[in-house]
């Protein structure tokens, strides 16, 4: 059954048409990849899905509610986080504060160090590094914490805005397989907006391909990766 459901959505820059008409679906507890070229119109779906942009028309819905217009703060009571890419961390605080702020409107102050405490364990380096400054981490590394900042609020639904954005290829593959083990461990459901389409679609369910902000493909990932077609025009390898 599908949890998330975009139908029609459009969203303009001016007189620029940036998402033109678009529907997809997301099951629940499924991990789809939102792939394409710069400029396709990927990260401004999800700032207009995440209250960081105004839509033109169409509807957007988690589990029959709307989630257009709504604030940000308000959907991460409702279960929806979003990690924007450009590695979004307080720069001033140490690792340990800024995973606290993930958990900072939680009444169950013990399901917080909990929360916390998986995290750690999904990221390693994160609990080696608690004390630190979130300024001397690595590109990687203050990927690590945004992410885990925002499974420290318990989301039902994660919004990922290119994670691999400038890093190594052994970061980008740690990454995406914490990623894989929290989905299959959590049943948490995942919308992974990426350029880097290959490791997306490694770990993905299905594929969502999107070029000048039109849809191209819905399918299985091993269905996108193996079409040569879509291959060459779409993604780049």
């Amino acid at each position: 059954m599908s949890a998330l459901v975009i139908d029609n959505l459009r969203v303009s820059h001016g007189a620029i048409t940036a998402v033109r008409d678009l529907s997809f679906s997301v099951s629940e507890g499924e991990l789809v990849a939102i792939i394409g070229s710069n400029g396709a119109g990927k990260t401004t779906l999800l700032r207009a899905l995440t209250g960081l942009k105004n839509y033109e028309s169409g509807s957007a819905t988690w589990k029959g509610v709307s989630i257009l217009g709504v604030k940000p703060e308000n959907l991460v009571r409702r279960g929806i986080c979003h990690v924007a890419d450009g590695k979004s961390v307080v720069a001033e605080l140490s690792v340990a504060e800024n995973l606290a702020l993930g958990g900072i409107w939680r009444s169950d102050k013990a399901d917080v160090k909990l929360a916390t405490q998986e995290v750690i364990e999904l990221f390693p380096r994160l609990g080696e590094r608690l004390k630190q400054g979130a300024d001397t981490l690595s590109g990687g590394e203050r990927q690590m914490l945004a992410i885990g900042r925002a499974l420290i609020a318990r989301p039902e639904l994660l919004f990922l805005d290119e994670p691999s954005l400038g890093l190594a290829p052994l970061v980008i593959e740690e990454i995406f397989q914490a990623l894989n083990t929290l989905r299959k461990s959590s049943g948490l459901t995942i919308v992974l907006v990426e350029q880097n389409a290959m490791s997306a679609l490694k770990i993905a369910d299905r594929g969502v391909v999107i070029n000048l902000g039109e849809l191209v493909a819905v399918g299985k990932s091993a269905d996108l990766i193996n079409d040569p077609a879509l291959r060459a025009a779409y993604l780049g390898y």
